[in-house]
């Protein structure tokens, strides 16, 4: 076992106290008190020393490719042929446990396959997350069925089932939920909803492979769940996707919308054994970028439960301090996280605006922006009614989202383990809330 070191036994200390003097601590900190180190330090946004001086490095730097993945990719130079698909699809299927998968050119064409795959009738509307870009959502115009945009919950930054519930109509049929920045979505609530109201559910889980609830990963919740394998994802290959079928129909289905050599390998009785030109799509997946998504399988589990462990370590310290919370994971959820750490700032108990504290935390050292990402409803392409049989449903208001943008802070993925660097950005958040007082009037 690796003997602690100074900086771990710090911080032990620091989080043993502030467990054992929670309430006093806080009371300290709502007073405009903070820690008295903090107190006489001079803010480096007025000319004071900088809290972070670690140098990030390659802290945030991804994907990780290395000798085995080169290894990997030259064998398939050498030898050219489509056998790495067929080894990562087995090697999906042991990691996962779902029972069909079929890999894809990337993750939109997993998402397109998956609508084809559900075999929906024209007008059927489909529940869908407005907090998210359009792979999943635009598509469905091909297939004539309409998303319905739903509001996120302010504190997860997901599907919200409960303003899901006053969108239901006669004509929904379906869910289409996304496990946002590797955090889980509510799936056994939303799975419940699903059956009582015979919907079905399509997982977008591009963000979140190795993910799960009680011990079930996401992408086997709904009937199709798909994965983006792009080269910024959990899983990167470059390029790449998958997806995983609840059945043989929606598996059968949606391989033979865009993989022709498909239909001939299902059993005798298939009816879409006959298609053996599949149905007018080719979306085949790369086979290097197979090879490269095999290498990153065999690492997945070490690398996510090392960004989990590190990201808890830091998001608890910082969600001591007043207004500070976590898009944070509910009971039994194992999250990952993809493209940031994401907090939020509640200016009223902070003290000081949003603007204001990343203003400060910058000057410290932190990198630290506003919160942003796509929100599809605002998309010029689901305005316009050449491109739609069935016009969206956009909706006047979502609430919930406001609040995400209106209190959403990003911070770093660290994607390699840097305890000081972790350390320093704690130092430089409490450094800001000692002095949030001043800053608050400035």
């Amino acid at each position: 076992m690796r003997k602690a070191t100074n900086g771990s036994q710090n911080r032990n200390t620091r989080r043993t106290f502030l467990k054992s003097t929670g309430a006093l601590a806080t009371g300290f900190y709502l007073a405009g008190a903070g820690s008295a180190p903090a107190r006489g330090e001079t803010l480096a946004v007025d000319g004071g020393p900088k809290a972070v001086t670690v140098s990030a490095g390659g802290a945030t730097s991804w994907p990780h490719f290395g000798d085995e993945e080169r290894k990997a990719v030259d064998a398939v130079v050498s030898s050219p042929g489509y056998g790495e698909i067929d080894a990562f699809e087995k090697d999906w299927k042991e990691h996962f446990q779902p029972p069909y998968c079929k890999a894809h050119m990337n993750g939109t064409s997993a998402l397109i396959s998956g609508l084809f795959g559900l075999n929906l009738p024209a007008g059927s509307e489909i529940l869908v997350p407005s907090l998210d870009p359009w792979f999943g959502i635009l598509p469905m115009r091909f297939f004539d069925l309409v998303p319905v945009f739903v509001d996120s919950k302010p504190r997860t930054m997901n599907f919200d089932l409960d303003d899901a519930k006053k969108r239901l109509t006669a004509k929904t049929r379906g869910i289409e939920v996304v496990h946002l920045f590797g955090l889980p979505c509510e799936m056994e609530a939303i799975c419940d909803f699903a059956k009582e109201k015979g919907l079905v559910i399509l997982e977008d889980c591009a963000h979140a492979h190795n993910a799960s609830i009680n011990g079930k990963y996401v992408g086997n919740w709904g009937q199709i769940g798909a994965f983006s394998c792009q080269g910024s994802k959990v899983l990167p290959a470059i390029e790449g996707g998958m997806a995983n079928y609840e059945n043989r129909e929606y598996y059968e289905r949606a391989a033979t919308f865009g993989h022709y050599e498909c239909p001939g390998r299902f059993p005798d009785d298939s009816k879409y054994r006959k298609y053996g030109t599949g149905l007018g799509m080719k979306l085949r997946m790369h086979p290097m970028g197979a090879a490269l998504a095999r290498c990153q399988l065999r690492k997945i589990d070490a690398q996510t439960e090392m960004e989990r462990s590190q990201h808890h370590e830091l998001n608890a310290r910082l969600c001591q301090l007043p207004g500070i919370y976590e898009q944070a994971p509910g009971p039994g959820v194992k999250r990952v996280y993809w493209a940031g750490n994401h907090l939020f700032l509640d200016p009223a108990k902070a003290g000081m605006s949003r603007e204001t504290a990343i203003k400060a935390l910058s000057a410290e050292g932190v990198s630290i922006s506003k919160f942003g990402y796509s929100v599809s409803h605002r998309d010029v392409a689901f305005r316009e009614a050449e491109f739609w049989r069935h016009m969206p449903v956009i909706p006047d208001r979502l609430p919930g989202l406001e609040e995400i943008e209106r209190t959403g802070i990003s911070l770093p993925r660290f994607t390699r383990p840097v305890p000081e660097l972790v350390d320093q950005y704690v130092k430089a958040f409490e450094k800001v809330w000692a002095h949030r007082g001043q800053l608050g009037k400035a």
